[in-house]
């Protein structure tokens, strides 16, 4: 009986998600100019059968990613994690709902195939159900992925903001305002990070905001909360003329502070794990050696 009720409830999902997909709303302003610009042509060098394969399955991706784009924005799905990820990642939503689309239908027909093939199938609904799991899986492996890849970017932002705050403060003792110290301690270096603050805060100039408005907009675009924080801070001191130097530097040891603690809890999750593997492998060998005896005795 579990067979054919999860066949029903699949067939049952597939019909809801049908009429949720045709039953579409009109669509805005933003999605019609969103779709109007990703359906401009663009050129490639190809260069080969293989540079032809690949610019062809990405045609197909960057189509599928665009529809499944447009649909999202018409109802007014936003999806504001993955967005952040995709930002800090600096990849595009439609690529990323492409490849989520063309991975889910890739393992819905692998799976189930080669389950039929190597003969493990008795009959129709256990190849249904692999595919509808191989499906779903396919859809939420690029999610986890690009989250776990994000997080460890984002670490990697935040020892840059550190090392930032320090050369905002070294401008500040030298004299300088602090819409000029952020702007030359954003000048140093060509780390991705480095390069996102001084975008940052090159755009605050040209559309007439403060430094601190794009450093917060930054930090809700990245999902960086240190970010935000810093823009409180730095607000604070353009508005009321607080003393900013110290409250920098401090707060640039507090995020130093605050990494090595993550970095000592990681190496020590290492450690656990090690012991863990040892123990296990004792434990496999003690069972090596009684396994003899015991069959011998039973």
């Amino acid at each position: 009986m579990i067979l054919p009720l999860l066949a029903g409830a699949a067939i049952g999902l597939g019909l809801a998600i049908l009429v949720r997909v045709f039953a579409k709303p009109l669509p805005g302003v933003a999605a019609t100019l969103g779709r109007l610009d990703r359906s401009r042509p663009t050129r490639r060098a190809l260069t080969g059968s293989a540079a032809q394969r690949e610019d062809r399955l990405d045609r197909v991706r960057e189509s599928v990613g665009g529809r499944l784009e447009a649909e999202m924005t018409a109802r007014g799905w936003t999806l504001g994690r993955v967005r952040a990820d995709l930002d800090v990642m600096n990849r595009s939503m439609t690529t990323h709902l492409g490849t989520k689309a063309l991975l889910a239908l890739a393992a819905f027909v692998w799976f189930p195939a080669a389950f039929v093939l190597l003969g493990y199938a008795s009959n129709v609904g256990v190849p249904l159900v692999v595919a509808v799991v191989a499906g779903v899986a396919g859809f939420l492996v690029p999610d986890l992925a690009l989250r776990r890849e994000a997080e460890l970017r984002r670490r990697d932002f935040r020892h840059v903001v550190g090392a930032f705050l320090d050369l905002v403060g070294m401008n500040l003792a030298g004299g300088r305002g602090l819409p000029e110290a952020l702007l030359a301690a954003s000048s140093f270096g060509d780390h991705w990070a480095m390069v996102r603050l001084r975008q940052a805060l090159s755009n605050a100039r040209i559309m007439g905001l403060t430094p601190w408005e794009s450093i917060a907009r930054l930090g809700r675009d990245l999902g960086v909360d240190e970010l935000r924080d810093l823009a409180s801070a730095l607000a604070l001191a353009g508005d009321e003329g607080a003393r900013i130097r110290s409250s920098l530097m401090s707060r640039a040891e507090s995020m130093r502070r605050k990494e090595l603690v993550d970095v000592e809890g990681a190496a020590g999750e290492s450690s656990q794990s090690m012991l863990m593997a040892q123990l296990l492998m004792c434990i496999a060998f003690l069972v090596f050696l009684a396994y003899p005896a015991v069959s011998g005795l039973t």
